[in-house]
């Protein structure tokens, strides 16, 4: 590993289009999961100006059964769709909560997945694709991510916080920002570029109203960023391109599954190529990506490593993992290979099957919408929510070790 380099994170906020899309299909997962935890969704959204379009498969107990939706069915997914659009914050006339042209393409799962999917006779429950899934985690911050996906997800969030509070009226909800840390001897020591665009109301691009944004950035990044990291060498850009009026889906089109480097690791880590939002936890490019993610905070939490990377690989219709892979980056305090070895031997994981990891977090809930913007990983467990990002392997590694 290189000691001393730059690198660079981004994140987009939850009213960017792509973002926009991951939520609305997020909170169909959990409109369905939460009529029928056995669910089979896989849904997409388009959303553009005035638009917003589903598509996908699905199979619910008592909403979309031989091809028939239950009464009300439809209208419950388009009022979902819109209180997502609603809560996010859009009433602008380009796409409005209110008034956005809605289509509903969802419709039944296919029967030779499900066939694949589905347990039978002696046949244990497969994995709904093929695919490979990493998981990733570090001593970069207290959350164990990577330091620069960590700052940039930080500072929209207060940005989104301050906007929903009329903190700072002058926002509007489409928004990206981008951090680059020097890293000297592994470690981050200095932020030399923060890159913050955010649509804005009219007239904040120019005079004293311009002033009053740049500023009102730059103090969110010194509330956000480590004292010692920030100093007058640090180059700001805000809003480079000079007006950002237009955003959201009215300025560019969104899709679920667009952001896949910003709800992971923001490069620091490898990904296996798989979206998650939208998709319900039979399919491993969800629920192996998490489990990954649960197994390398664990293993940097015990202290048995600095950095660890972890792979997963998977074949349709096939329970068993193909193969599991650990790497710790030279930081570990054993073998990778004992590492693999002692994950294996948990009997609590149940084999990293798609069942053993969908039983041992928790992940038959409607627990997705809140995943959907500002990251995957590096979230705070809270009840239901965000299961593989507790620490809880920590004795049962050291034990098996």
């Amino acid at each position: 590993m290189r000691a001393n380099y730059l690198f660079t994170s981004e994140s987009v906020s939850e009213g960017h289009p792509d973002k926009v899309a991951d939520q609305i299909s997020d909170s169909i997962v959990d409109l369905f999961l939460s009529k029928d935890p056995e669910a089979r969704v896989a849904c997409e959204t388009l959303t553009t100006t005035q638009l917003v379009v589903l598509a996908g498969e699905i199979r619910c107990k008592g909403v979309y059964e031989n091809g028939e939706w239950a009464p009300g069915a439809l209208a419950e997914i388009e009022a979902t769709v819109r209180n997502v659009v609603r809560e996010i914050g859009y009433e602008q006339t380009g796409f409005h909560w209110q008034t956005f042209r809605f289509e509903n393409n969802l419709h039944g799962q296919s029967a030779q997945i499900a066939q694949g999917v589905d347990a039978s006779g002696n046949k244990d429950e497969g994995a709904g694709d093929q695919g490979i899934m990493f998981g990733f985690a570090c001593d970069e911050t207290p959350d164990l991510m990577p330091a620069t996906l960590y700052y940039s997800h930080k500072i929209l969030e207060r940005m989104a916080a301050d906007r929903h509070s009329k903190a700072a009226p002058f926002l509007e909800p489409d928004a990206k920002s981008q951090v680059t840390l020097r890293f000297e001897n592994g470690k981050p020591v200095a932020a030399t570029a923060i890159v913050v665009s955010t649509q804005h109301a009219k007239g904040y691009d120019e005079g004293a109203n311009e002033a009053e944004l740049h500023a009102y950035v730059k103090k969110v990044v010194a509330d956000i960023l480590p004292a010692n990291l920030l100093s007058a060498a640090t180059e700001y850009h805000i809003n480079p391109t000079g007006s950002f009026e237009i955003g959201g889906p009215d300025g560019d089109a969104g899709l679920t599954g667009r952001k896949i480097i910003v709800d992971t690791y923001g490069g620091a880590a490898p990904h296996g190529g798989g979206a998650f939002s939208g998709k319900d936890p039979t399919k491993v490019d969800r629920s192996a990506a998490y489990i990954t993610r649960y197994l390398a905070k664990n293993i940097v939490a015990a202290g048995l490593a600095k950095r660890c990377t972890i792979q997963l690989a998977y074949a349709i219709g096939v329970s068993k993992p193909l193969s599991l892979y650990v790497d710790t980056h030279g930081t570990g305090t054993v073998g990778d290979d004992q590492l693999e070895n002692a994950i294996k031997g948990i009997e609590a994981l149940g084999g990293l099957t798609p069942r053993g990891i969908r039983v041992h977090l928790g992940l038959n809930k409607p627990i997705y919408r809140k995943s959907a913007a500002y990251g995957h990983f590096g979230r705070k467990p809270e009840g239901d929510f965000f299961p593989w990002e507790r620490t809880d392997l920590v004795d049962a590694l050291k034990a098996a070790l």
